[in-house]
């Protein structure tokens, strides 16, 4: 499937938030501030999917410098640094629409952000998921580095990471 990737466009924050609610539990999923935020704060690291010109999934992270994420990320983000200030490319969310899923579109955007973080200069590419999602990382490169200390909408989530 062939597909369109940009970067954030803030008018889609509604259809942003739609595919974010439909990938996500209610406890897990982004609020629509920090949302919002991501948007104007990491744009560059905001990058959206589109099919036909119809927004289908989207991944968003900021640039961090800790190996892995925190729980006060998912609330709050900051601009992204240089390579020497945040050496690591994190992922908050990766979600698509369920009309869309299982198309290669979250491997497509997934890549992208990967393209990004390498010519930024980033060491490294970090996430947290839950247990169903650590093969579908893996096939995209990912280590699982083991149970993650975020206690994010009381999951048990594992650190996966990918060098770079």
């Amino acid at each position: 499937m062939k597909i369109l990737l940009d970067s954030v466009n803030e008018w889609n924050l509604k259809t942003v938030m739609e595919i974010e609610r439909s990938s996500f539990s209610l406890s897990e999923a982004a609020s629509i501030s920090a949302m919002k935020q991501r948007q104007h704060q990491i744009p560059e690291t905001f990058l959206e999917a589109f099919v036909n010109f119809k927004l289908v999934g989207f991944i968003v992270g900021p640039a961090i410098s800790r190996r892995y994420l925190t729980d006060d990320l998912f609330s709050s983000v900051t601009k992204n640094f240089s390579a020497n200030q945040a050496p690591y490319q994190a992922v908050l969310s990766l979600a698509v629409a369920p009309a869309y899923r299982k198309k290669g579109i979250a491997s497509q955007l997934l890549q992208a952000l990967i393209a990004q973080a390498q010519d930024a200069g980033r060491q490294g590419v970090t996430l947290t998921c839950l247990p169903t999602l650590i093969t579908f990382y893996q096939k995209n490169g990912f280590q699982d580095e083991g149970i993650a200390e975020s206690k994010h909408a009381d999951e048990t989530w594992h650190n996966l990471f990918l060098q770079l």
